[in-house]
């Protein structure tokens, strides 16, 4: 009997996870949207790297499709790197690490704080170096997370973030929607993506997105890499046409995350544009003609639809990285912790 790997545990722990921060998460949280609320944020700074870099993308769109804010992501390197001061007065800085412990994104939130941010560390150690460098700290309350690939902390992230902007925004639509995430995250990790995991063969491959989901499609890039050993490249589906699509040919896989928002048309008709093209084409919609659709998991708003596709996603890959004989709990050339300078 074959024991299951860590990573899926830790996938099937997911939606425990988030509940677990919607019980214990909530005073942190209000806490400090009501102190951005009694400030006079007029912009947003994000820090963070891998992973973590994906889930402010996520943020980014939510930000400024709900708050009005934009967001800015700064590269480490310009604080640890270069040394060069920012200026921050009147900015919002939201750090994301899973260990809080790299030194160029604590030397970067330090800098920022340092300079006038209000900057919230969202992290799964509350007493890392990059909850000392920030004004407050937002613990996702994962629980350990062994396997080197993240899931569990990028999910909790996600919703860590989101619920912080919900919070600020006061939107009682998308906060009743968060609270209602963890059985919508359970649905999604037993979502049916064998269609695609018989598909991939080993070779390259795209995923696709737009709006909040192209983050989406950025992680699940970065894990068919970590994972399995595929070279996989995310394009927004508004630019996948503009050049990239010359090397699609029969077969080539393509998943399109769409989640039921304004961008989900677009992005169907491009992934059946490819798919007219030949290629082996899977879209989280059932809106799609030539492409094929995926199960997928909705939930109460609009702005929270990419979080159960990634959990989906997550399940599929680690089937992909079976398949291939991978162990995607050690990923060769990785560790769990990476400090960047």
């Amino acid at each position: 009997m074959t024991h299951p790997t860590q990573m899926r545990r830790e996938i099937e722990e997911i939606p425990q996870a988030v509940e677990r921060l919607l019980s214990e998460g909530a005073g942190a949280v209000t806490g400090a949207a009501k102190a951005v609320r009694d400030g006079d944020i007029r912009y947003l700074i994000s820090v963070a790297r891998g992973s973590s870099d994906h889930a402010c993308t996520y943020l980014k769109y939510a930000s400024e499709l709900m708050l009005g804010l934009p967001i800015a992501s700064v590269g480490p390197s310009v604080a640890s790197i270069y040394g060069a001061p920012l200026k921050a007065q009147d900015a919002l800085c939201i750090a994301v690490s899973q260990s809080g412990a790299s030194p160029d994104i604590v030397q970067l939130t330090q800098q920022l704080t340092d300079a006038g941010a209000y900057s919230v560390a969202i992290t799964n150690n509350a007493q890392s170096a990059l909850a000392g460098a920030a004004s407050t700290t937002l613990p996702i309350h994962a629980g350990p997370e062994l396997s080197v690939a993240a899931t569990k902390t990028y999910v909790t992230s996600l919703v860590t973030g989101l619920w912080l902007l919900a919070e600020i925004k006061q939107d009682a639509a998308l906060l009743a929607a968060i609270k209602a995430l963890p059985a919508q995250l359970e649905a999604a990790t037993k979502c049916d993506w064998s269609a695609v995991v018989d598909t991939i063969s080993g070779g390259s491959l795209y995923t696709l997105g737009r709006g909040p989901s192209w983050a989406i499609s950025n992680e699940a890039a970065l894990k068919f890499k970590e994972t399995c050993q595929i070279h996989a490249e995310s394009f927004s589906s508004a630019e996948v046409l503009h050049g990239p699509v010359s090397i699609v040919d029969a077969g080539f896989p393509v998943i399109g995350f769409a989640a039921a928002d304004a961008a989900e048309p677009s992005l169907v008709e491009v992934a059946d544009t490819i798919a007219g093209k030949g290629a082996k084409v899977f879209v989280t919609s059932d809106k799609v003609k030539a492409a094929n659709t995926l199960e997928h998991v909705r939930t109460d708003h609009w702005l929270a639809d990419p979080i159960p596709l990634v959990v989906s996603f997550y399940a599929m890959v680690e089937q992909v990285a079976a398949k291939m004989g991978i162990n995607p709990d050690a990923p060769r050339h990785l560790k769990k912790v990476t400090e960047t300078v």
